[in-house]
């Protein structure tokens, strides 16, 4: 009923124009082309880039603008969702996006690049907070259905997330590319967001960090994380994906080793990271010895409503994004295995009931992988 009045009370004109715009193809790029393309971020080529934006990221906010009007299984009703859908104090993110992508005027010259490129900044941040916001709708959901429902109702609610999640992914990576060859004085080797020398040793150990500190702040304690790999070894990548992937499958083995020997005589076994530069792939293991995942629960932990950890649905959802909570809001592994396969990498999880669990996050060493476009 709620997404039904939002829709009634979007301009007709705009609903036709969002419509169309969302009915247009689409054009992935692929690691490697950004990385060749904003080598030289000539005011040709930044004039080039925001023309190609200024339709792209019209037709792929609009495409999301129309699956935001029926979300399945009354996920649009639920109270956190409405601040991504419903028009309120800051207005509709997605419908206002769209709104202020077709108002600019044509890009014809370095001004306009510069005031377009204010523009998608400006979105960028409006839209920092839907994936929490979107997270707890779900848990919503979860909480007000019977359970025996969640398994085979919940499938079109997954498939849904994984298109909306991997579409914002590509929206934030192109506006924050674009944004990024302005620098004026980039770090040496990297290419806007793009690290071409990035060490995954360096990312493990700046992740595992960050997931300790949550650790001992949550606990009083942490388990140790040793690293394993060549310390000089360097790869393509955007370092803030490494680190957002890592982070997440590092504070899951933590916890689950913090919580299996909290109580133990026994000193908690450490984390273990191995790095692998293969040919074609890039593997890194995340080992521990935190009792593992049973088999029932294997097949659960890469959809949106599962998680072992207390639901923390009581904090206000704007609040997420600034103290990372240790778990519960059941995104952090399906989301990290978008950010894998968004450039032809993947990440698989195998578990030893009992024991312990292993991850293996592939990441693509060829780069030229094109965006997938749900």
């Amino acid at each position: 009923m709620a997404a039904k009045k939002a829709a009634e009370s979007v301009p007709k004109a705009l609903a036709e124009e969002v419509r169309r715009w969302g009915a247009m193809k689409r054009n992935g790029v692929s690691l490697r082309y950004m990385m060749e393309f904003g080598a030289r971020p000539t005011p040709t080529n930044l004039l080039l880039s925001a023309q190609f934006l200024h339709k792209e990221l019209s037709a792929r906010i609009a495409r999301r603008a129309i699956e935001l009007e029926s979300l399945p299984l009354g996920l649009s009703g639920k109270p956190a969702v409405l601040k991504v859908l419903i028009i309120h104090l800051d207005g509709d993110w997605y419908l206002d996006s769209f709104r202020d992508l077709r108002s600019f005027p044509k890009i014809k010259d370095p001004h306009d690049e510069l005031s377009f490129t204010q523009l998608i900044k400006m979105i960028k941040l409006r839209h920092n907070n839907v994936v929490p916001a979107m997270a707890l709708g779900v848990q919503q959901l979860k909480r007000d259905m019977n359970r025996k429902l969640v398994p085979k109702e919940l499938e079109e609610i997954h498939q849904f997330l994984d298109r909306f999640y991997m579409s914002r992914i590509g929206i934030r990576m192109l506006i924050g590319q674009h944004v990024a060859l302005h620098d004026p004085d980039p770090e040496p080797g990297c290419v806007g967001q793009i690290n071409t020398k990035l060490s995954p040793m360096q990312v493990a150990r700046t992740a595992s960090d960050d997931a300790r500190s949550i650790c001992f702040r949550e606990y009083g304690s942490a388990p140790e994380v040793d690293i394993y790999g060549d310390p000089n070894f360097t790869f393509p990548y955007v370092p803030s994906h490494l680190h957002l992937m890592l982070f997440e499958l590092v504070k899951n083995s933590l916890r689950a080793v913090q919580e299996r020997f909290m109580d133990s005589d026994k000193d908690a076994p450490p984390v273990r990271i191995i790095v692998a530069d293969g040919i074609e792939d890039v593997t890194i293991k995340i080992s521990d010895e935190g009792g593992g995942i049973p088999r029932s629960g294997l097949a659960k932990i890469f959809t949106y409503v599962y998680s072992t950890a207390k639901n923390p649905l009581d904090e206000d959802y704007c609040g997420v994004s600034n103290g990372v909570t240790m778990a519960g809001y059941g995104y952090g592994l399906p989301i990290s295995r978008l950010y894998a396969r968004y450039f032809g990498g993947d990440l698989q999880i195998i578990s030893m009931e009992g024991y312990g669990t292993d991850a293996y996050l592939h990441l693509s060493r060829l780069g030229d992988s094109q965006e997938p476009l749900p």
